[in-house]
């Protein structure tokens, strides 16, 4: 059967520049077609599989007789304080990603078993979460040696507070949280000009 090589030249396209080159047949010396024998012991002959004559496994090199499973099931125990360690873990690594890191800021829940559950306050951090959460879920799972970890997000509502405007607004409040500070006002009789 001939040959085909690319050591010929090269056919000229419109431009004048030899772009494709020109492949030509070249016949074997020798009319006796040359078949290389395919394989060491790990492949099996047609002929020999046809005559009966099967490999054994034990005949088979010890690495090759070994089963490996895709996915290792692991199924220890974890407790919340494993998590948040883990969690805080997976956080450090996300440097680059301040929008991710703040969203991923509080560690979820642990509920009925494996499942965890992440309270969230929006929705953009909801998307920003399904985008990793693979990611994550997978480290966990490894980290924590527990193939059944779930993660699922929920929404709530973030009650904003009211906002303050007025200087004396943000006096009334400041004095709420510091009592003294009222005392300070009366002591040298500082007050606000409405």
């Amino acid at each position: 059967m001939p040959q085909l090589t690319n050591t010929t030249p090269l056919v000229e396209n419109s431009s004048g520049t030899s772009a494709i080159p020109r492949l030509e047949p070249i016949e074997k010396a020798s009319g006796v077609k040359q078949i290389r024998k395919m394989g060491t012991s790990f492949t099996p002959s047609i002929k020999d599989a046809l005559a009966g004559k099967t490999q054994d496994k034990n005949d088979l090199p010890e690495a090759l007789n070994q089963t490996y499973s895709e996915y290792e099931v692991y199924n220890e125990p974890f407790t919340a304080e494993q998590l948040a360690g883990k969690w805080n873990e997976f956080l450090s690594q996300l440097v680059d990603r301040p929008n991710l890191r703040s969203t991923l800021a509080n560690v979820p829940d642990i509920t009925e078993g494996n499942k965890l559950l992440l309270r969230i306050g929006n929705s953009i951090q909801e998307q920003e979460i399904r985008l990793v959460k693979p990611e994550l879920v997978s480290w966990l799972r490894k980290e924590l040696r527990n193939s059944g970890i779930e993660m699922t997000t929920q929404l709530e509502k973030v009650e904003s507070e009211r906002m303050i405007f007025s200087d004396s607004e943000k006096m009334q409040m400041m004095m709420q949280k510091n009592p003294l500070l009222y005392e300070l006002k009366q002591r040298f009789n500082l007050d606000f000009k409405d």
